[in-house]
């Protein structure tokens, strides 16, 4: 699989990286429903052998637990892969979820995800969200002391705007920033692509299958059919009227995935991978035969053509979502 180099960084990232998102299961708000442990040990072992070299986690992730199914899954391994974990959200003993970017805390999240994750060191540690938004400096300031002390290699961010990349970058280098793409995620496209591109900072994005969506195997019924801990079953995008534009514009994209003998799945990440301000994106699974199918988009380089085809339905399916009173 192609790689591309991290920003500045020495950092070489495969184009698709594994995501462990859904891996932390269920019971938490932002989970994907039950999981098993042995089944997501032997997805991201298979990620490892089909050629992926780094997997992107988080403490929020199941309450530790992603961190910790990561662990076992690498121990042993005479060549890690490259890590990526986050910090800023956290839990209480009854599982409240709270942000906090304070320094502290922040530390003593660190020395957890080290312990979780068996390493001595982090490859990417990155601030999971911008809030309290008066607090980045400080989150900032407490990474750029980690990585001088030898606890994280590089310091990169995750869901901030220019305008917050601006207040940080002068008080440490941002290796990275980690921003929401798919087809029916854009706002990036706007002006954060082109600050990073600018500037040399890496952009690893996440979700460009939108939790599933995108992928051409979601149905009404399977919507409803959600486990009732699977936090798709609240969204918007996942209700109507929104839902069924979406799947509409799955189909009208059906044909383009088939004449180049791809999955739709497929087409989603190789359409997020033609902007080349894009360093990787990462690919959520949960099971082996996922991480098989998606892992040939890594190579696949749209032609002209099927861009400017994707471009007309995504207006297209633009225009319908207005009609329906919604706008992405």
């Amino acid at each position: 699989m192609k790689k591309r180099k991290l920003g500045w960084t020495d950092l070489e990232l495969t184009t698709i990286g594994l995501g462990t998102w859904a891996i932390g299961g269920g019971g938490w708000e932002w989970g994907w429903g039950p999981q098993d442990d042995e089944e997501s040990i032997a997805t991201i072992r298979r990620a490892l052998e089909l050629g992926v070299n780094w997997i992107d986690t988080a403490p929020i992730y199941g309450f530790g637990r992603s961190e910790r199914i990561v662990s076992k899954a690498i121990a042993g391994l005479r060549e890690k892969p490259i890590i990526a974990t986050k910090c800023g959200l956290i839990w209480d003993e009854r599982k409240k979820v709270s942000n906090c970017l304070k320094g502290d805390s922040i530390r003593a999240e660190v020395e957890r995800s080290l312990e979780r994750l068996g390493v001595d060191v982090i490859d990417l540690y990155q601030i999971h969200q911008p809030i309290p938004d008066e607090d980045i400096e400080e989150a900032w300031g407490t990474l750029a002391e980690l990585v001088r002390e030898g606890k994280i290699r590089y310091a990169g961010v995750s869901n901030f705007n220019v305008e917050q990349l601006e207040r940080i970058k002068s008080i440490h280098p941002i290796a990275s920033v980690q921003p929401p793409y798919n087809m029916l995620i854009r706002e990036i496209e706007e002006e954060l692509l082109e600050f990073c591109a600018e500037k040399k900072i890496g952009v690893i994005t996440y979700s460009p299958m939108e939790r599933g969506l995108l992928t051409g195997k979601f149905t009404k019924d399977r919507v409803k059919n959600l486990p009732e801990d699977d936090h798709r079953r609240k969204d918007p995008m996942f209700q109507e009227p929104e839902l069924s534009v979406h799947l509409k514009l799955v189909e009208r994209l059906r044909p383009i995935a088939e004449r180049n003998g791809r999955t739709l799945a497929q087409l989603a990440i190789a359409w997020v991978l033609r902007r080349p301000e894009v360093t990787a994106a990462i690919v959520g699974a949960r099971h082996p035969y996922q991480i098989e199918e998606t892992i040939v988009a890594g190579d696949w380089e749209l032609s002209e053509e099927d861009i400017v085809a994707i471009d007309e339905m995504l207006e297209k399916h633009q225009e319908e979502l207005l009609s329906v009173g919604k706008s992405k």
